[in-house]
């Protein structure tokens, strides 16, 4: 039997991530039975959508393939009997990310787009927008799987999940398969010939490692890429300096930390970084507003129809190998094990049943599976509830705009400091950004008017 042909939407479909999401539809067209991609954006980023929605068009036809691609600032017109919705916006564009991350160093506290105060904020702007998608989606195209890779994902995706009631999502993250691409560097091994399990939470989680004959290589791995003494030269995240952990501490930790535990295993040397970035007006999103705009511009040559490599810089690399193998695996039921945010179920014993975790699934027609992890040791266990907490409560301040609740998630977040100035940084930043916080409006009025 003939498959159904697929219409696939993306929202901020003028994100200059977009070609490398096309090119990995591209690598999929005989998984993929695509009949129309449609990139989404609003009215401010319209440039930016015929931009590199005309470069998707020559991707696609450079390809040699029939697919139509659509561009529109009508998302319910995009929406309508979609298969499968990938969301990648930013609410407030990059200036927001900015003040994200530059009003907290302005208190010389960190600053950064998913963590801390900066991504709580996001979450704040964010997360009554993939909630109203989803209103539309429920009308339009109530079979849809949303993909998710909006910062904050795990946020994000558990607020569309719990809140807006659609099961039906997954969150993504690149994190995850550059940390498997290290652990295959250092170990000199294939994909193939290793087994990984992850655990936590978005930018916030752990792994471990084994061979094909059964041998756990977890503190191998920890040693060749941490150790003080190695002498192994390893890529991680771009958008994160690679300052050297506390060796001893991970020893006793036993499992792989992702790049951004750095902000809290480290704090007060990731924090002088960012204060010497900030004072040099060299934050990480001044450096990636440029590096877009240098982007845009390559984007604009008629002649251009593949991904350039100075995307590599851009911090997001390995998205389609995310995004569209994610698609490919739920279309097919493939079974493939990916590393996705999505109901616990289960898997991680120390968190509740219903939470949305970062975890090493089995991906089918039906959704994500989640391998059980089980129980972490006090190290790992303590923190991961606490930022739990965090997110839950970072949520239900989104959707309600409850100041209390965000004063609450500000006092228990690791990298900002209780008391008086938590106040202080909360009721600076909703000023800043008010216009994207009418959920909170009567409260910045208050403020305001002080």
């Amino acid at each position: 039997m003939k498959k159904k042909e697929l219409k696939i939407v993306t929202i901020g479909g003028g994100s200059s991530y977009t070609p490398e999401l096309i090119e990995g539809y591209i690598k999929r067209k005989d998984e993929l039975p695509i009949k129309e991609i449609w990139l989404v954006d609003i009215e401010d980023g319209r440039e930016k959508l015929e931009i590199v929605g005309a470069m998707a068009q020559r991707m696609v036809k450079a390809a040699g393939l029939d697919w139509k691609v659509y561009l529109t600032l009508d998302r319910r017109e995009a929406l309508k009997d979609a298969d499968f919705v990938s969301t990648q916006f930013r609410v407030g564009l990059l200036d927001a990310r900015i003040k994200d991350e530059r009003i907290p160093l302005s208190h010389g506290i960190l600053g950064q787009e998913t963590n801390g105060a900066g991504g709580m904020f996001k979450a704040f702007r964010t997360i009554p927008v993939i909630l109203d998608i989803i209103k539309d989606m429920k009308e339009l195209c109530p079979n849809a799987w949303l993909v998710n890779f909006t910062n904050p994902s795990g946020m994000v995706t558990e607020a569309a999940i719990k809140h807006g009631g659609w099961d039906r999502t997954v969150g993504l993250c690149n994190v995850p398969i550059g940390a498997m691409r290290t652990a295959e560097q250092v170990l000199e091994a294939t994909e193939k010939e290793l087994t990984f399990k992850f655990a936590g939470l978005n930018h916030f989680h752990w792994h471990r490692v084994w061979d094909n004959e059964g041998n756990e290589r977890t503190k191998e791995v920890l040693q060749k890429v941490y150790d003080p003494n190695s002498t192994i030269e390893v890529d991680e995240v771009k958008n994160i300096k690679k300052t050297p952990f506390n060796y001893e501490q991970l020893l006793d930790l036993g499992i792989i930390p992702c790049a951004y535990h750095r902000y809290y295993y480290i704090s007060d040397d990731m924090l002088n970084h960012s204060l010497e970035d900030f004072s040099k007006g060299e934050t990480r999103a001044e450096v990636v507003k440029k590096t877009e705009a240098e982007l845009f511009e390559l984007y604009k040559d008629p002649k251009l129809d593949y991904k350039p490599e100075q995307l590599t810089k851009r911090g997001g690399t390995h998205y389609s190998d995310a995004a569209c193998e994610l698609i490919a695996s739920i279309y097919n039921d493939k079974k493939t094990n990916m590393v996705v945010s999505t109901k616990n179920n289960g898997a991680i014993d120390d968190l509740p049943y219903d939470s949305i975790v970062e975890v090493t699934s089995t991906i089918t027609a039906s959704g994500p599976i989640p391998l059980n992890w089980g129980k972490f040791e006090p190290g790992a266990r303590g923190m991961v509830q606490i930022m739990k907490a965090m997110e839950e409560l970072t949520i239900e301040a989104a959707i309600t705009g409850d100041y209390n609740k965000a004063l609450h998630a500000f006092t228990i977040n690791p990298l900002v400091p209780s008391g008086k100035i938590a106040k202080e940084l909360l009721d600076e930043m909703l000023i800043a950004h008010k216009k994207h916080l009418p959920q909170f409006a009567e409260k910045i009025k208050e403020i305001e008017n002080r």
